[in-house]
């Protein structure tokens, strides 16, 4: 049998430090939990236009197509905005998502115990926060047709298309049918069905499958407007949430600052099963590049190693190992090693980003 692949795309800014620390963790788990990758690395983003005049090459595209999971670090920078929309880094992930189908992203918001005290919220109503937000990536209004800047009259006019057609709202609601089975078994989606026909159809394709497929699993349906102030009144009512593009981007990111820090958090992104039975699978941290301390050692690369996680879970089937992982990321925080977002002491000394690799390496040395 031959190990799975990876590829490795750390990106700009931050992405290359981060994305250091776990190569060592994919080490760690060939050396010591029989658990080896055949591990591949290319350009993504403002390094791949910096090298090719584009945010992916063809031969990139290719590679990720064929590899069995993706691991990307972030893309884009300050020095990039002056670039043609065609080819500004973000369009390399862009189109990541787009030809490789990843129609499920996967954005949990976790509260780590130890890091309660971090969320603009009471403590009390974000302990123990574990919720999953489902978000369709590959249509809707960042990809519906037409779209643009028109001249119309004696003005411009600003135009983008909410589409959906029943089989993109059904196979995103099956994705999160079944990431509630294997969590709370409760399911809520949300949309704007009062305002929008898009949204009558997505409230109308979720309930369907619900009925005819998954009936044993509890589901609600939200406004979406509704949803985001529930997010931020009593978050803990929810366990995983479905929703569309737009929606999914505003309302994972307000979920998101419920945990304290981005830096502490992963995605994934999937699509449909491969020959070998694996989804297709690109898994990033919802951080972005942070350019302002790249090359520092300043950079938070838990987010990075908790989307490793996620691989060993979505991908490999390996919860059991992703559980390890994320035991390790949760005891490095209990004992106070923090990098320089995670510090609320003003004359604590940080971790530096290989410091928190480092102190992971440790922590799974010890589950052992």
């Amino acid at each position: 049998m031959t190990n799975p692949s990876l590829l490795i795309l750390a990106g700009d800014g931050i992405g290359p430090e981060v994305m250091a620390e776990v190569r060592k963790i994919i080490d760690w788990f060939g050396a010591n939990r029989g658990l080896s990758f055949d591990v591949s690395e290319d350009l993504v983003g403002g390094a791949a236009y910096d090298a090719h005049g584009t945010p992916l090459t063809d031969a990139t595209m290719e590679k990720a197509q064929e590899v069995d999971a993706v691991l990307l670090g972030a893309v884009g920078g300050p020095k990039y905005d002056v670039l043609d929309f065609a080819v500004k880094p973000e369009r390399g992930l862009l189109r990541l998502r787009k030809e490789m189908d990843l129609y499920s992203n996967l954005r949990p918001a976790q509260c780590f115990d130890a890091l309660a005290d971090f969320s603009s919220l009471k403590k009390d109503i974000v302990a123990g926060l574990d919720i999953m937000i489902v978000r369709e990536l590959t249509s809707g209004v960042y990809f519906g047709e037409p779209r643009g800047v028109f001249k119309e009259g004696n003005e411009r006019v600003g135009v983008n298309t909410q589409r959906y057609t029943e089989s993109e709202i059904a196979r995103v609601a099956r994705s999160a049918f079944e990431l509630a089975k294997r969590r709370n078994n409760k399911l809520c989606s949300m949309e704007k069905a009062n305002v929008m026909e898009s949204g009558i159809l997505w409230r109308d394709v979720v309930q369907e499958v619900h009925d005819a497929e998954y009936p044993d699993v509890e589901l609600s349906h939200m406004y979406a407007d509704a949803g985001a102030m529930q997010l931020v009144r009593a978050p803990k009512q929810f366990d995983v949430i479905v929703t569309d593009n737009l929606f999914g981007d505003l309302l994972s990111d307000a979920a998101a600052m419920l945990t304290g820090s981005l830096g502490m958090l992963p995605s994934a992104s999937l699509g449909a099963p491969m020959a070998n039975d694996r989804p297709k699978a690109l898994y990033e941290p919802v951080h972005g590049s942070a350019p302002d301390i790249a090359g520092q050692g300043k950079a938070n690369p838990c987010a990075c190693i908790l989307s490793f996680a996620m691989a060993l879970r979505y991908s490999f089937d390996k919860g059991d190992e992703a559980d390890r992982l994320e035991a390790a990321v949760n005891k490095v925080l209990a004992d106070g090693v923090r990098t320089a977002d995670l510090m609320q002491a003003e004359n604590a000394v940080p971790a530096t980003t290989s410091e928190m690799g480092d102190a992971v390496l440790a922590a799974l040395d010890a589950s052992l």
